[in-house]
């Protein structure tokens, strides 16, 4: 037996009061969460460092913690990664980022010789030195054939920065063009290096499985352009509505869009889940899903219009929402099936991705009856007075 009868229309205004007073809370709230404690920012917004770690032995994160903060990283932040293959997986971050101040680079500068008037006792003179915005190599083009074993003396010997160990550093990258690559010693090295000392002998790994960094001017950067991608797209998909339907449309789908991305974050932050980059893919995935679902309607909602005379918005909508409530069910459902794998067998960012996606689709479908429909008989009742004319509903 169906859990919906397909033919039977259904009272979905019925409960548009209640629907509204939950999402009103459920905004209310999201917003309230936004400004304290605020949303948990990844690497990618907040700026700073982090490296994942699987570690060959049992470690808890309060260890990992310590043995971070005694070299001197302010406020680590240790998260246990779901892994089937290593329950020791770990991901670590820090609010420092790896730099090269100004003076440092004009010592680097002075010892590779990057002047018109170089040292007499230049072995090697440089006539192009890049610094990488992470601060962990160093790329030079020499005027000839470089003497590396030179450029690593030279370089051993300034003051701000460390050579990472390695018999290959420097590294020819280009003979033709005389180009070197330096390997610093990076902060994910730091903290590798913490570990390894702060922690149980073997615990620590060599290597970390991943490490990357963004500085907060960039991180503030991609935070503004994920805001305003979203308030974009947001503009956008009215106008497409209000040009694809008619005007009394458009509000009500770009509210329950706003609605979804809004009511998604919050309950994340409910969560304790971290906002990044990815979130913001899933929250466009989310959008574009939501007023897939809704565009539907819609056009049920407006064929019925031209095929029903004499009965009220109310009731089309009633009809509109019956009619294609099976194909809501098996859409919605089939796509969340497939994120439940993702999200009970995926790990890292893909567990998150496929969590934010399922809480997404699922305010999707709830908005598109409960937000963006009763929204649209509110501006056509008072607005364009149609029950007035067309009269009662049946």
């Amino acid at each position: 037996m169906l859990l919906f009868p397909i033919g039977r229309i259904y009272d979905f205004m019925k409960y548009r009061g209640p629907a509204a007073g939950l999402s009103l809370l459920l905004c209310v709230v999201s917003v309230v969460l936004l400004v304290y404690p605020g949303p948990r920012l990844g690497t990618d917004f907040a700026g700073g460092t982090e490296i994942e770690v699987a570690f060959k032995k049992t470690t808890s994160a309060s260890d990992i913690q310590g043995a971070i903060e005694k070299k001197g990283f302010s406020r680590p932040d240790v998260i246990h990664i779901d892994d089937p293959k290593n329950a020791n997986h770990y991901l670590i971050r820090v609010q420092e980022v790896s730099t090269i101040a100004e003076p440092v680079r004009l010592a680097v500068e002075k010892k590779l010789c990057l002047s018109e008037s170089p040292r007499p006792d230049c072995k090697n003179r440089a006539t192009e030195v890049k610094y990488s915005p992470g601060g962990d190599k160093i790329g030079v083009r020499f005027e000839n054939a470089p003497d590396l074993a030179a450029i690593r003396a030279d370089l051993a010997t300034v003051a701000g920065i460390k050579l990472r160990p390695g018999a290959n550093n420097p590294t020819v990258q280009n003979a033709r063009d005389h180009r070197v690559d330096v390997a610093l010693t990076s902060l994910g090295d730091q903290m590798m290096a913490a570990m390894k000392s702060g922690l149980p002998e073997g615990s620590a790994p060599d290597l970390a499985l991943r490490t990357e960094w963004i500085g907060p001017k960039a991180g503030a950067q991609l935070r503004d352009s994920a805001i305003k991608s979203i308030f974009i797209s947001l503009v956008f998909i009215m106008a497409y509505v209000a040009i694809r339907f008619d005007v009394r449309f458009a509000p009500g789908g770009v509210l329950a869009l706003a609605h979804d991305a809004l009511a998604t974050v919050g309950i994340l932050i409910m969560l304790g889940r971290e906002i990044n980059l990815i979130t913001v893919a899933a929250i466009l995935t989310i959008i574009g899903f939501s007023v897939n679902d809704t565009v539907v309607i819609y056009d049920r909602v407006r064929e019925n219009m031209a095929k029903s005379r004499g009965v009220s918005f109310s009731h089309l909508i009633n009809v509109s929402l019956s009619e294609t409530l099976s194909r809501t069910i098996l859409t919605s459902s089939t796509v969340i099936m497939v994120l439940l794998c993702f999200f009970v067998w995926g790990t890292g960012t893909l567990k998150d991705f496929a969590l934010t996606l399922i809480i997404g689709m699922l305010l999707g479908v709830y908005s598109s009856i409960y937000v963006a429909l009763p929204l649209t008989e509110v501006i056509d009742r008072r607005l364009f007075s149609r029950n007035k004319r067309v009269g009662s509903a049946a």
